[in-house]
């Protein structure tokens, strides 16, 4: 599930601080490195456990109502879809959610004004009205409101977003992926898998997590290396002036061209300059794309074999 672009924004904003720190320790920056994508982990679930918190907080509204001392007839038989959906069932017996929740406690009990309104969104909105109109659903109907529900209603909620940053510095940057990835789970699901349906593991085998730590001691360990290429190629820049950040996204960048010969130089290229556009200034992506492509056509004109 750690996609090696969020692997890349954790190394250019750790690498960031680490220049910004006077203990510089490199066990410590891969601790805090394996730390912030574990939290980009958990993330996924706690995203994956609100579908399973806003259920909850209907029963407890349908039960309510019931229980008044005058309940109309609405309150005495609700519209049960969402109460016997067989995705949310199935999702909130998984076994591999209910270990990592073990592990890992989460919850949403400090934020149940937000699950309550949220409720209250999901009911007054078009896909839960056609959804109640449904006689009996089937598991795919069941499963496709709740992907609806997730894309249209939870995905990109400025509220959303806003309690999340607050609840976990290192959210800032992985809300939008990491939600992208909790869509994928929910198509990916089937009925017949149960409770042992498979979750998106950490990361997708162990070589992405060997890449995270290889950029991150690369980009360390070879600074003088990188700086000297930089500076060779911005003789019309007083080198001293250059954004620190910008500086950093282009020695990680070339630890990433340099390093790892089995991604396209293009692929890096063009992920340093996103990252740019949203870590830096207005002008800091053009800025870097000329100055890293100049260093990398000076690379294969030169044949340079630049590895430790």
């Amino acid at each position: 599930m750690i996609n090696r672009n969020l692997i890349r924004i954790r190394v250019v904003q750790l690498v960031y601080s680490w220049y910004q720190n006077t203990n510089k320790d490199l066990r410590n920056a891969e601790k805090e490195l394996l730390f912030g994508l574990q939290k980009s982990y958990d993330l996924y679930y706690y995203l994956l456990l609100l579908m399973i918190e806003v259920t909850k907080a209907y029963e407890n509204r349908v039960e309510t109502k019931r229980n008044k001392f005058l309940p109309t007839e609405e309150d005495i038989n609700p519209n049960t879809h969402l109460l016997e959906n067989k995705f949310i069932l199935q999702l909130s017996e998984n076994k591999q959610l209910l270990k990592y929740l073990t592990d890992r406690p989460l919850s949403w009990d400090d934020n149940d004004a937000f699950v309550k309104n949220l409720l209250d969104t999901i009911l007054e909105s078009e896909i839960y009205k056609s959804y109640s109109l449904i006689p009996s659903p089937t598991y795919d109907q069941d499963r496709e409101f709740w992907r609806k529900t997730f894309k249209q209603i939870i995905y990109g909620n400025e509220n959303l977003d806003d309690l999340l940053e607050d609840e976990c510095i290192y959210w800032n940057d992985d809300i939008e992926i990491v939600q992208s990835f909790v869509l994928k789970t929910i198509k990916r699901f089937s009925e017949a898998k149960g409770s042992d349906q498979p979750l998106l593991p950490m990361f997708k085998d162990q070589e992405d997590k060997s890449y995270a730590l290889k950029l991150l001691h690369d980009t360390i360990l070879n600074e003088k290396k990188y700086r000297d290429l930089i500076d060779t190629h911005t003789d019309k820049w007083d080198f001293e002036r250059i954004a620190l950040m910008d500086l950093i996204i282009m020695q990680v960048a070339l630890a990433e061209i340099f390093t790892f010969e089995s991604i396209p130089t293009s692929v890096s290229l063009n992920e340093y300059i996103e990252i740019a556009k949203s870590y830096s200034t207005p002008k800091s992506s053009t800025f870097i794309n000329g100055i890293l492509a100049a260093i990398v056509q000076k690379i294969k004109n030169e044949n340079i074999i630049f590895k430790n």
